[in-house]
């Protein structure tokens, strides 16, 4: 019974029709058309992909696709882009900037400079087999020849540089007054310490910019300035300051004053440090209390 239903369905659409077009006043005819419901089933489905891959090509290849709703234009995809540049640029300036505010606070805290020593220098076992080696006479005659050459030398070695170089500036003192602890590396202490009169003014030891001003709990109020040539240049244990980061002072500029503040001050006194090139030099060999 099914088949047959589905013999005459399959016979009606190969079965012929004729669409007439006539005139509704005269019944004129004025154009017929012999159809198959088949043909026209096929033209009809062909007609649609037609139109589906034409609107997909006219979407995806030409500027139509702006006028869609919710689609964004190449200006937009190009901010984004250039948002997206601009974000990833700014990630790695700020942990750049992370690492390099860790390693102040480091220096603040007083915990940078020697933690790293044993790396730098390293293993003192493996140079114990040193002693073993012979000093041939050649090699001492050598070495005499060359020490006595560096004893007339105006820079000896790094050090030397580093001398020559500082002493090149004019420093300004930053307090006048009495210093009550000196310049010690190996007990971390990377400054000097001056006592004066209270509410003693604090001065800029150079020109500068201010990169650092803000309180800690250990050196309380500080203050830290970059100078030219890698020189950076510290104020601790002030009671106030009076400049903020990113402004320039003048060598003699008044930057803060005299206090008492942090866990390490014992007293109303200045801690300066002074550091060049990252390390911390003597202050009172360059600047005159």
């Amino acid at each position: 019974m099914a088949e047959k239903k589905n013999k005459k369905w399959f016979r009606r659409l190969k079965s012929r029709y004729r669409l007439v077009v006539m005139n509704d006043e005269t019944y004129e005819e004025k154009a017929s058309f012999n159809l198959r419901p088949l043909n026209v089933f096929v033209t009809l489905g062909l007609s649609i992909i037609l139109l589906v891959i034409l609107t997909t090509f006219l979407i995806a290849f030409t500027a139509l696709r702006e006028y869609i709703p919710g689609y964004a234009d190449l200006k937009t995809q190009r901010r984004v882009f250039n948002l997206v540049l601009r974000t990833d640029s700014m990630e790695k300036a700020l942990a750049a900037r992370d690492l390099y505010i860790a390693n102040i606070r480091n220096v603040i805290n007083g915990t940078a400079g020697l933690d790293n020593i044993n790396e730098i220098i390293g293993d003192p076992a493996k140079y114990d087999t040193i002693h073993k080696l012979r000093k041939s006479q050649e090699d001492s005659l050598l070495r005499a020849e060359i020490e006595s050459r560096d004893q007339y030398s105006l820079s000896i070695g790094d050090n030397g540089s580093l001398v020559n170089s500082i002493r090149s500036f004019l420093f300004f003192p930053p307090l006048k007054g009495t210093v009550s602890n000196r310049f010690d590396p190996v007990t971390r202490h990377y400054g000097t310490d001056i006592v004066s009169k209270p509410d003693e003014v604090i001065k800029a030891t150079l020109d500068g910019t201010v990169l650092l001003a803000n309180f800690t709990s250990e050196t309380g109020w500080v203050i830290g300035i970059q100078h030219s040539n890698n020189l950076f240049s510290w104020y601790k244990h002030n009671s106030a300051l009076l400049k903020k980061v990113g402004d320039f002072v003048k060598a003699g500029e008044v930057i803060a004053v005299i206090g008492n503040s942090g866990e390490l001050s014992s007293g109303p006194h200045l801690h300066f440090e002074l550091w060049f090139n990252g390390s911390a030099v003597d202050p009172q060999k360059y600047v005159s209390f």
